[in-house]
């Protein structure tokens, strides 16, 4: 507990240090390239530790080859994770259809150069031991905000799935109103529990819809770090994050050590945007599923069932990330991702009302 106090009392220091820019400017370096390297190594780490991720993943490509079931030409859209542990398992399964392998066509958003070349360069080794010689990229250098219809560069006759993993909260970044009072509501749940309108968001779900995708399988943080109001987000977020800390302590037995550390960046990355940022820059506005539910209907979106046999078999899987303290939970038409009692993860499918 005590490195968790340490991160939201740096975050509290970093919303007040910001009353004075330049101040604000020159402890940080004076730029974002130190702090834009140290969390990419930290998402590294992250990969590389959370276990329960494989559970995400094959829940994910069940999902995904259930859905393209003999299909020719398959469009798959990576909003800005690009895990060739997701992708690898992807082109495997989709390999041996009974119309042999089809056309893949992938389009990644928002990835580093770095990360582009390693992940193409791995696929397209899979694909070829696989001899599915029709493999094409189609890399957008931009981010979420700034995508387009045209960036997807989607044609006609390809079966379209999309994926989003902890990236789409991004777009319901606004310049809305600051109410940083520090108190809490003594409102009833219902005004708490309000779906905040969300343009750029709403316009994202419209152009998704607009191109017809078979599914969208979303990973969201099951948290609601959204509110206007510095107190709401302030508490929500001690709880969510003393449970990602609770697992970090169990994951490293205490001890300190670099993947350790940059770890815990990360997440004070995220727990100082949550508290310190205001506006357009703050960019962690995490939203619980039922709000996400509300979202996706509204745009014109259906739940999919995730596709696993029975729960026990759902069950199997997360005993087999062999981490105690996960489990998971289905809750409308999501699967809910655990530490203990806390959900911490969201993954849900959606498709189009008229699909």
């Amino acid at each position: 507990m005590q490195r968790l106090a340490a991160r939201f009392a740096s975050a509290l220091a970093a919303r007040l240090v910001k009353r004075w820019p330049g101040l604000y400017k020159a402890l940080n370096n004076g730029g974002l390239g130190l702090v834009s390297f140290d969390m990419d190594r930290a998402r590294s780490v992250f990969l590389r530790s959370f276990s329960f991720l494989s559970f995400a993943y094959a829940i994910i490509n069940r999902t995904l080859i259930q859905a393209m079931s003999g299909e020719q030409v398959i469009h798959i859209i990576d909003l800005g994770w690009g895990d060739p542990k997701l992708w690898v398992p992807f082109i495997r399964g989709v390999a041996n259809g009974p119309d042999g392998p089809p056309r893949l066509k992938f389009t990644f958003v928002g990835m580093s150069k770095e990360s582009q070349e390693r992940l193409q360069g791995r696929l397209v080794k899979e694909a070829k031991t696989l001899n599915i010689m029709q493999i094409e990229f189609n890399i957008v250098n931009a981010k979420l905000r700034e995508l387009t219809l045209d960036m997807l560069k989607v044609n006609s006759g390809e079966a379209i799935a999309l994926t989003s993993i902890l990236g789409l909260h991004a777009l319901l970044a606004e310049d809305d109103r600051v109410d940083a009072r520090f108190g809490l509501h003594n409102n009833n749940n219902k005004k708490i529990n309000q779906v905040k309108e969300c343009k750029r968001m709403a316009e994202f779900l419209e152009m998704v819809r607009s191109i017809g995708p078979k599914v969208v399988l979303l990973v969201e943080q099951e948290s609601d770090h959204n509110s206007t109001r510095l107190a709401d987000r302030f508490v929500e977020g001690l709880h969510y994050y003393s449970a990602l800390f609770d697992w970090i302590d169990l994951k490293f037995g205490g001890f300190s050590c670099t993947d350790r550390t940059r770890l815990e960046e990360m997440f004070g990355q995220e727990i100082e945007d949550i508290v310190a940022g205001e506006g357009l820059e703050r960019e962690e506005r995490h939203e619980r599923y039922v709000k996400w539910a509300f979202r996706f209907t509204k745009a014109g979106f259906r739940p999919v069932r995730l596709w696993y046999e029975t729960m026990d078999e759902a069950r199997e899987m997360v005993e087999g990330c062999r981490l105690g303290g996960f489990k998971v939970v289905s809750q409308k038409g999501s699967l809910m991702i655990c530490w203990h009692e806390r959900p911490i993860y969201a993954v849900s499918a959606w498709t189009c009302f008229s699909s």
